[in-house]
């Protein structure tokens, strides 16, 4: 009876398994290239056509390591147009989780024995520790200089904010902000143009990271989106005259809701959505009015006070130069909150970081990892409405 039972090499089986994973996906991968090659050429291979746009000239081979394994890439070589590709980016190695997973590693402290183990586990292939070192030296390089490139194009709008993560400082353990800036350029395409360590998120820090951003070339910001920060009005007053403050919408509602007794939360929050709700700036400001008079009857003394004194900022999205089309977006931060609830999420695993440096550059690598795809290519807003807008304006 025990000779009838089927045994299995399990790590026979989980050899053969990852060599058909590794073959099937090189295999998938080399025939969407195909694919392209054949739409950029407007002809399939070795097809007459009299709309042929261009020829093929072979291919090269290059290697990209993913968590499949190290594929071989068969890339096509075209003759009268260029090969772009959408499948993969030109002159990258290794899928973009690997920067992360790299720096994430070396900050959970894995000894470099285990992450040459890992290493082969996930990408088929070992990282000896001055490998490993040598990568990291790298991938530091290339974030500092995406940090520091130069911003060639105007950003109309720009969204800010920080992300609060814990650091040692000093021997203990504090809470510290990583500055964030998101700009929507002339183009109407979102993109992150600034992060930087911002310490206690104050008036100084706040100058640091807007003064960065100008010496490199930030320009034509016509409206600053962001939170009640300390500071960062004056700020932005100060180094960037040619634009208005937007506080956030969302927020400004959370912090007079905060100030409502339990009792009154849901007649609040319905008066402060039919203020919002309004079509014009002073209509807004009526209608505010009228809400913080009837807070005031019901002993709403410090909502009613808050909303009197943070409506003008919370509606600055409905001046007559900003577009309407445009409004549902520039009301509120909620675009960089949540590329933020992506970096928590990253950031919450390590817990407390060595220092500011290893913070920075774990929170950058994920901002481009989460940003590398239609984030960025997309157009998130018609910025021609906005041109329209200025020449009525003006």
């Amino acid at each position: 009876m025990p000779n009838q039972i089927l045994q299995v090499d399990e790590n026979m089986l989980e050899t053969k398994l990852d060599r058909l994973v590794s073959e099937k996906v090189e295999e998938l991968l080399n025939a969407m290239l195909d694919a392209e090659a054949d739409e950029i050429t407007g002809a399939a291979r070795y097809e007459r056509s009299g709309e042929r746009k261009a020829y093929r000239a072979g291919h090269y081979e290059r290697n990209l390591t993913v968590k499949a394994g190290t594929m071989t890439l068969k890339v096509p070589k075209l003759k009268g147009a260029l090969f772009e590709s959408a499948v993969i980016e030109r002159y990258r190695r290794r899928e973009e989780s690997v920067e992360e997973a790299l720096i994430d590693m070396y900050l959970a402290g894995v000894s470099t024995r285990q992450v040459d183990d890992i290493s082969r586990l996930l990408w088929g292939e070992r990282m000896p520790s001055q490998t490993l070192s040598d990568k990291l030296k790298r991938v530091y390089e290339d974030i500092d200089l995406w940090r520091n490139r130069p911003l060639g194009r105007a950003y109309p709008y720009l969204f800010v904010d920080g992300v609060w993560h814990k650091r040692t400082w000093g021997g203990s353990v504090e809470n510290v902000s990583v500055l964030v800036a998101i700009g929507v350029d002339d183009t109407g395409h979102r993109e992150v143009i600034g992060v930087a360590e911002g310490m206690k998120e104050d008036r100084a820090s706040w100058e640091q990271f807007i003064r960065s951003m100008i010496e490199r070339g930030l320009r034509g910001v016509r409206l600053v989106v962001g939170d009640r920060c300390a500071g960062l009005v004056s700020t932005v007053n100060a180094m960037l005259p040619d634009a208005r403050y937007q506080r956030c919408m969302v927020h400004f509602m959370r912090n007079v809701l905060s100030k409502v007794s339990h009792r009154h939360t849901a007649w609040a929050a319905s008066a402060l959505k039919a203020v919002f709700a309004m079509e014009s700036r002073e209509s807004a400001l009526e209608k505010a009015g009228s809400v913080a008079a009837q807070m005031d009857d019901r002993g709403l003394k410090a909502a009613a006070s808050c909303l009197r004194e943070g409506m003008g900022e919370a509606t600055t999205y409905l001046l007559d130069e900003y577009p309407p089309e445009h409004r549902r977006r520039i009301r509120t931060n909620n675009m960089i909150e949540r590329l933020n609830r992506e970096i928590r999420r990253r950031t919450r695993v390590v817990g407390s970081f060595p220092d500011g440096r290893s913070a920075l550059m774990l929170i950058c690598a994920r901002i481009r990892y989460v940003t590398a795809n239609q984030w960025s290519t997309r157009r998130y807003l018609d910025m021609s409405r906005l041109g329209d807008t200025m020449q009525t304006t003006d």
